[in-house]
Formats: structure tokens, C-alpha cells, sequence
């Protein structure tokens, strides 16, 4: 891991002094003072999320509303022992309630900053504790209160050496037949674990991955949405800190106990399943290798997705249809698998998919995305897609989206893909036009360049560098 980026900071105490001194030393007035200290501290680099900007003498700390709720959690919690009365469960209800109310809404950041950098991750880990084999209604508040926390790598690190991902370990195995806990306490998973690489170790070595797959294993898991959230950041390398993540072995763990079987099981319900995209997103984590794609086949991934992206265009579903392709053309890097989408008539379904969803260039992109996986060095899959009709869509893609750089560029390598082995479709490509749009794509978007220069050298143009 890298070293920590140095970030300056500053307490409250210090911040209220900066305003005092500029009131009483430079004779500003009160809002001009407060306006002064944060563009001053500002310039100088210092961090100033978590801090009230208050007045001294007009307004202090204790008048604001998350801090006084904050306040009052605190008192309750030192005054209980070891567990909390009926009385305080009940205020307590109320008091999670504004908190998640002040830092959900549209100072959500804010006001969850001023509460980590008042104590709030630590009390809510304590108050969790002495609540988890207690009242449900609370623990469901505290869990959720505690999602609006966890936002930073500095609150996530407050929630892992205070012993939180062990803590809500215990709280998913003591309510494993509860789905809000459960949905409530892997939406923390999530968010704690996101971009923070020890965190991710820290469930891991708690075996999170044995308790997901018990619960994905049961007959109805849908209302336990964030599950798959929690699968998709655990096996996602998002801490900038980390030189070499591990989370390439996480999914390979998850695949080897049957996470990626069971997860190729909430597929097979198709679109009627709230947990499709999710479920599908979760899938594309996991398979992160050519053995665990192969099993995903073996257990009836493809035909699933297939009969999906059937569905997403007969019921007009993009977001399905965009989902379910992104997955195909991960699993579409096993060559056994290619041969399996051929087999299947999967470059059929694509080009019908792709004319249902003509405007929609995200969908388009997903799709070329996939053929162009599918022609990558098989001269007879890339002539499988120019008969199913590849080359018109690369064309009215690039016609239809000429500011879509991303389509673009994704329309130059599935044309570059189509031609390299295919001197056949180079003829055709030329003779409708293809090599205008290249060049105008290579011209206007930067990140066309490489790609439009490959897809020009192939089309066996000699002035391909142009």
C-alpha cells in the first residue's frame, strides 16, 4: 500500500478561533469573518469537511440540529451498561431517524462529515453492540444510519479499527433469516468496504464470501438487493493506496465455493426477477478468468442471458438489455464460450437487439462491444456477424452518434475486427462508406485516434496513419 496522501486539517476549536480573531483583531463582520476563514484555510490546502461554519457568539455547535441528536445518542449510550431500556430504544428510533433524514437529503455529505469527525461511526458501532441481539426496528435505523456514515476512506477506516466489519459479521449471522437486517448490514458491507482495500481483507478473513453464499443458496433472496452490491465492491480494485490488489483472488474464492453457480441461478428467472441487473452486475465481478466464464456456461449462463436479452427488447427494457450484454462480452473471452453464443444464435439476437434499440447508443456500444469479442482472431465468427448484419450497425452507429466518442471508438475496433482476417468484408465496409466515418471519428475524438488508425491499416488503406 502507498503512503497516505497528506491532507491538512483542522478542528473546531481552531476554526471557531480563526473567525473570532477575524471579528476582533481585523474588525470584520460576523459573516464576513466566516466567509474570510474558509476561503483562507481553503487556499492553504486545509480539509474542512466535518466542520460546522458557525458564528462564534451568534451560533454554536450545540445548536445544530445533527449534533445535538449526536449529543443525545451519546448520553444514552454512556448511561446503558450493556443494553438499552424500552424507553431509550424508542427515543433512540427517533434520534436515528433525524440523522438519517440530515444526512441523506441534499446535505447528505455534508452534515455525514460533520458527524465522523464528531464521533458519529464510533457511537453507532457501540450502540450496534449492545443492540444486535436486541430490538430489531433500532438495529434496522442504526445499520442505515450507519450506510450515510461510512463515506470516505478516513470514516472507513474509523469503522475498521473500531472492529465494524467483525461487528456487522455477527449481526448478518445473527439475523440471517431477516431480510431488512440483512439488506440493511451488507448496504454497510458495501459501503465500507468501498474503496478501502483492508477493509475488503478484514471481510474476507471473516469468510463473508461462505455467509453470501448461504444466503444466495436459499429459494427467495430478492429483497436482499444490496447482497449484490456488496459481491460487486468486495471484487472491485477501487483503492487508489493499493499497488497490487487482491481482490482477483477474492473472486476466484468466490467462484470455487459456488458463488458464481448461485449467482447464474438468480438469472434464470429472467426479467420477472428484481434482482436480474444486480445479479448480473454481481456476475461480472466474479468472472474474472476463462475457467470461472467456462462454468458459468456449464451451469446455463449463456442461455439465460440470451433469453434475456430475447426479453429486454420485447418489453422494451434497456437497462436489461445494456446490463445482460456487458456480461455476455465478459464471459464472450473464452473462446469455448464464443462458440456457445455462435451455437446458441446469440449474433442474431444482438443485431435484433441493437435494431430495437437503435437510440440508445449505450446499448449499441455494449453490443458492438460483444461482437467485436466474438471476432477477435475467427475469421468465421466475423463473417457470421457481417451476414447477421454487423457492418450496417457499425455504420449507422457512427452516422447516427457522431458526438458518442465512446461509440465511436467501439465501432472502429469491432470494424477493425470484422476486416483483419476477412479481406471479403473490407469490400464491402469500402463500398458503403466506412472509411469517411473512420476518419471523421479519428479527426474529432481524441480517444478515436489509435483505434480509427487500426481499423483504416486493416481495411488495407495505405494511408492508414492520415
Amino acid at each position: 500500500m502507498g503512503p497516505p496522501k497528506t491532507v491538512r486539517t483542522i478542528s473546531q476549536e481552531a476554526f471557531d478561533e480563526v473567525v473570532k480573531e477575524n471579528m476582533e483583531d481585523l474588525g470584520m463582520d460576523p459573516t464576513e469573518a466566516l466567509q474570510d476563514a474558509i476561503q483562507t484555510l481553503s487556499l492553504q490546502g486545509v480539509d474542512l469537511s466535518g466542520i460546522v461554519k458557525c458564528v462564534p457568539g451568534e451560533s454554536s455547535l450545540k445548536d445544530n440540529p445533527l449534533i445535538q441528536s449526536l449529543d443525545r445518542l451519546k448520553q444514552l449510550d454512556l448511561n446503558s451498561k450493556d443494553k438499552f431500556s424500552d424507553e431509550d430504544l424508542n427515543e433512540m428510533m427517533g434520534l436515528f431517524d433525524k440523522l438519517i433524514e440530515l444526512c441523506g437529503g441534499n446535505e447528505g455529505s455534508v452534515n455525514a462529515a460533520v458527524a465522523t469527525k464528531n464521533g458519529g461511526v464510533e457511537l453507532v458501532c457501540s450502540i450496534c453492540y449492545k443492540i444486535r441481539c436486541g430490538s430489531k426496528r433500532v438495529l434496522d435505523s442504526c445499520l442505515k444510519t450507519m450506510v450515510l456514515l461510512v463515506h470516505d476512506v478516513q470514516s472507513t477506516e474509523t469503522f475498521r479499527t473500531g472492529g465494524g466489519p467483525k461487528l456487522l459479521v455477527n449481526i448478518l449471522i445473527d439475523g440471517n433469516e431477516d431480510p431488512e437486517i440483512l439488506n440493511s448490514g451488507f448496504a454497510v458491507v458495501a459501503a465500507s468496504a468501498t474503496g478501502n482495500e483492508v477493509v475488503k481483507e478484514s471481510y474476507m478473513e471473516l469468510k463473508i464470501d461462505e455467509l453470501i453464499l448461504e444466503i444466495l443458496s436459499r429459494q427467495r433472496n430478492d429483497s436482499i438487493q444490496s447482497l449484490y452490491d456488496a459481491i460487486r465492491v468486495l471484487l472491485t480494485p477501487d483503492d487508489d493506496r493499493v499497488v497490487a490488489s487482491q481482490v482477483y483472488g477474492y473472486a476466484r474464492r468466490f467462484a470455487k465455493i459456488g458463488i458464481a453457480r448461485a449467482l447464474v441461478h438468480s438469472l434464470h428467472a429472467g426479467l420477472s426477477s428484481p434482482s436480474l441487473i444486480s445479479a448480473s452486475i454481481a456476475l461480472k465481478a466474479v468472472a474474472v478468468n476463462d475457467e470461472i466464464c467456462k462454468s458459468v456456461a456449464e451451469n446455463g449462463g449463456i442461455d439465460a442471458l440470451l433469453r434475456c436479452i430475447d426479453d429486454s427488447g420485447l418489453q422494451g427494457n434497456k437497462t436489461v438489455a445494456r446490463i445482460c450484454c456487458s456480461l455476455l462480452s465478459k464471459l464472450a473471452g473464452s473462446d469455448s464460450n464464443k462458440s456457445a453464443i455462435i451455437e446458441k444464435g446469440g449474433m442474431d439476437k444482438l443485431i435484433v437487439v441493437s435494431a430495437r434499440f437503435s437510440d440508445d447508443a449505450s446499448v449499441l456500444q455494449e453490443v458492438m462491444s460483444i461482437i467485436t469479442v466474438l471476432s477477435l482472431r475467427s475469421p468465421e465468427n466475423a463473417a457470421r456477424a457481417m451476414e447477421a448484419g454487423a457492418g450496417d450497425l457499425a455504420i449507422q452507429a457512427m452516422l447516427k452518434f457522431p458526438n458518442g466518442q465512446q461509440l465511436q471508438r467501439s465501432s472502429c475496433f469491432m470494424i477493425r475486427n470484422l476486416v483483419a482476417r476477412n479481406p471479403e468484408n473490407r469490400k464491402l465496409l469500402l463500398s458503403n462508406g466506412v472509411e469517411k466515418l473512420i476518419r471523421q471519428a479519428k479527426e474529432n475524438h481524441e480517444i478515436c485516434k489509435d483505434a480509427a488508425t487500426d481499423a483504416l491499416r486493416d481495411l488495407g488503406l495505405d494511408d492508414y496513419n492520415k
